[in-house]
């Protein structure tokens, strides 16, 4: 073998298994630690353990986090823990800006759903007329509908297996700094000409097929994903501090700073790490900036009507599951349209999780028992159960306090 066909042998093997973590759909799936069973007298307030928790994990994970509820009344609860970094030390809460990675993915997926809601695009389209005739495209990236583009069906990798982004990653590691430079410039279409579709088409997690999904939008409205997403999400929801060009926000200069945790490898935890910043065709995958205020009005957008019929439309195409796993235990990791849906027993979670630079995130919802949860992290960190642990605590209180109101109705 050629010593650079050992190389590039090699960078698939190292950035298959740093980047794309556990092989999951999502970005890590946090795994919800299952709820202790309520021990509180018949008609007691409770304390929720969030009061508990969050001091021991900020030590232990970041230096700030700020966790938001709805509860099954409608009503929004915060909790917030630390500050946003050690120089500034400003204390955070709902209201602190923090950088959330792929959701963003959510948002520039529901502005295409809104799009196909008004008849603009169909989810039946293919990169083939999609894609503007100069783009070249194997046989297997002319048949890629929109719907697998925001599903992660698409076949597509998680980004491109070269050895120009092993090396960018291998800097990574010691410096933090952004490593996807190739998927935010226009280039990122030339990987479309030699695309061979895998034998199996289980979903699989793509920033490489967000990013030509934010080309499609540009080519196709001529306007950039952002740019769609602050007028068909943003505006209509009243999203005030959520940009994908955060520096024009007021709040930014008291935004949470990102500090190193699990990843880069080689800088220390609690280290401050640089801000990923996007200006291409990753800006609608992974550049947004927002609070735990915005997002949880974005959530309770998935619990009620918003009274925009297009809108509702969109939101409930991106709920539905496109692509079911099961196995003996439950369902998990089934796909929506940029949310990821998990079953324990009677409870569907459907969640999106965020990983870049020093910060972690995770939305998360329960449309059935009404319930959403949001946990924003100024580090780097895998563990992120916490959403799905407080969403199935939450039923169990529900649970509760039905078996506790049942003697009264009787």
């Amino acid at each position: 073998m050629q010593p650079h066909c050992r190389l590039a042998g090699l960078s698939t093997l190292l950035l298959g298994f740093t980047l794309a973590g556990c092989g999951t759909l999502s970005n890590v799936a946090p795994e919800a630690e299952a709820p202790q069973k309520a021990q509180r007298v018949c008609g007691a307030s409770q304390a929720r353990d969030i009061n508990q928790w969050l001091p021991s994990m900020v030590e232990q994970q970041s230096p700030a986090m700020v966790v938001g509820v709805i509860d099954a009344n409608g009503q929004r609860h915060y909790w917030h823990f630390g500050v946003t970094d050690s120089e500034h030390q400003y204390p955070v809460d709902e209201h602190t800006l923090f950088a959330v990675g792929s959701l963003s993915k959510g948002m520039t997926a529901e502005a295409t759903a809104v799009l196909v809601a008004q008849g603009r695009l169909h989810w039946s389209d293919t990169l083939e007329t999609l894609l503007p005739p100069s783009v070249p495209l194997s046989d297997d990236a002319k048949k890629i509908t929109l719907l697998q583009l925001v599903t992660h069906t698409s076949g597509l990798p998680r980004q491109n297996m070269d050895l120009p982004m092993l090396t960018a990653f291998i800097r990574y590691l010691g410096n933090g700094e952004n490593f996807y430079a190739h998927l935010d410039s226009d280039d990122v279409v030339n990987d479309l000409a030699d695309f061979s579709k895998p034998h199996n088409d289980e979903p699989r997690y793509s920033n490489l097929g967000y990013a030509v999904l934010d080309y499609v939008l540009r080519y196709q409205t001529g306007q950039r994903a952002d740019q769609l997403v602050q007028s068909l999400i943003f505006e209509p929801l009243s999203l005030r501090n959520s940009s994908f060009t955060p520096q024009k926000l007021r709040s930014y200069p008291q935004r949470a700073i990102g500090h190193a945790g699990s990843q880069p490898k080689f800088v220390p935890r609690g280290q401050v790490v640089p801000d990923w910043q996007f200006h291409g065709n990753m800006l609608g995958a992974g550049g947004l900036y927002t609070d735990t205020a915005d997002l949880l009005t974005f959530a309770a957008a998935h619990l009620d009507s918003t009274g925009d019929q297009t809108l509702d439309k969109a939101i409930n195409d991106t709920m539905q599951i496109y692509y079911p796993r099961n196995n003996e235990l439950r369902d998990k990791e089934a796909a929506n349209i940029a949310w990821v849906t998990d079953t324990y027993g009677e409870q569907a979670i459907t969640y999106q999780v965020g990983y870049i630079g020093g910060y972690s995130s995770y939305i998360g919802i329960d449309r059935v028992n009404h319930f959403a949860v949001v946990v924003l992290q100024n580090s780097f960190t895998w563990q992120n159960n916490l959403g799905h642990s407080v969403l199935r605590q939450m039923l169990e209180e529900k649970q509760q306090a039905a078996t506790c109101r049942a003697p009264a109705a009787a």
